[in-house]
């Protein structure tokens, strides 16, 4: 694809009424003005980009995305600073990573560097959407999706590549307020060789069960183990996740089924230039119990576009409920947070460069 690409412009000729309480947008359930688009067809590559109204897609009930899955998808946030600039957070890095899931699931690559000009074009078009409450921002899905009117399991042969934008608020209704983890032994969500490492709808299919029974018993999220043993921690079903033991932060080590966090890689380099003790290895739930009963489990945090940081203030595995710093955020949670919102949002000297300007 060529990097003068060009992206026409449909603008809407009737814009919708935007939210007039930013401190109630709850999650992904408002959508903005617009939506970028630009198929593949095997043969001519990706073409076609445009941005238009948000509108229903048509798709014949036979497109191989409802009967065998294949698509990705990513996550990312456009901010508002206090002088009204809008910066994006490590865009580069959710697109490289897309074009890993792509990689994995037969997917054409994107050209990057295009589909971040398409991303600032469609966020500057719908500034306005971008909330400006403490604690909101303006999500960007973008996904790809196969086409094919064909049943039958094979890579397809038309893509459509779609960006979507949604202002939010926080992600769990706890906020930044401890949230309580129940920790999953029973189901699986994937292993090493399967497409865990990948954003794609599967991963999130294969949850849904299991976050229901958490929910059922009053937990916020589901923590998974490994799919073999059942004992090495893996992620949270929307997050990575970080344990602060006697002092060092240990997360499980990337090992093929666990998802590579764009706020998880921020959080351990953040981490380590403030001089922590930072450990990517395998870590088994009877550690971190026995790490509790020895009164040494400081901190249990997630870390995901959605939440930014998320502490844990409960862990239920099997019998036993442990109960992390008081149910309380502790100083390691709050300090990123702070680091990586305030980087985000323009009020804290990015130093590490990662912010893009749309």
């Amino acid at each position: 694809m060529s990097k003068d690409f060009q992206i026409s412009v449909t603008k809407t000729t009737a814009p919708k009424s935007k939210p007039t309480d930013e401190n109630k947008l709850g999650f992904g359930k408002i959508f903005t003005d617009h939506m970028f688009i630009m198929n593949y067809t095997k043969g001519k590559g990706w073409h076609d980009a445009r941005i238009e109204p948000y509108a229903p897609l048509s798709l014949d009930p036979s497109a191989m995305i409802f009967h065998y899955g294949q698509g990705i998808f990513e996550g990312l946030k456009a901010y508002k600073t206090p002088d009204g600039e809008v910066l994006l957070f490590r865009p580069q890095k959710n697109l490289e990573r897309a074009n890993i899931s792509n990689e994995r699931l037969c997917i054409p690559a994107i050209d990057e560097e295009f589909a971040l000009e398409a991303i600032r074009k469609l966020v500057d078009i719908d500034r306005d959407w971008i909330p400006e409450a403490p604690g909101t921002s303006l999500y960007i899905r973008p996904f790809i999706i196969a086409t094919d009117p064909f049943l039958g399991v094979k890579p397809a042969e038309t893509y459509l590549f779609m960006v979507i934008l949604s202002p939010v608020g926080a992600y769990y209704p706890e906020g930044l307020n401890p949230v309580k983890i129940f920790v999953e032994d029973d189901y699986v969500r994937a292993v090493r060789g399967g497409i865990g490492f990948a954003k794609t709808p599967g991963n999130y299919a294969a949850s849904i069960r299991a976050q229901e029974k958490a929910y059922e018993l009053k937990y916020t999220q589901v923590l998974w183990l490994d799919g073999i043993e059942r004992k090495y921690i893996e992620e949270v079903g929307t997050m990575n996740v970080f344990f602060v033991i006697d002092g060092e932060v240990i997360t499980p080590a990337l090992n093929g089924s666990i998802l590579a966090g764009v706020t998880r890689d921020s959080s351990i380099a953040l981490l380590k230039s403030w001089g922590y003790k930072v450990t990517e290895r395998k870590l088994s739930i009877n550690e971190v119990y026995e790490a509790y009963e020895a009164g040494k489990l400081d901190e249990v945090f997630g870390t995901g576009t959605a939440a930014v940081i998320s502490p844990v203030g409960e862990l239920k595995w099997e019998d036993h409920v442990m109960t992390i710093n008081n149910g309380e955020i502790g100083k390691i949670s709050q300090k990123l947070y702070d680091s990586i919102t305030g980087i985000q949002s323009g009020k804290i000297e990015d130093t590490m460069g990662w912010t893009v300007k749309v």
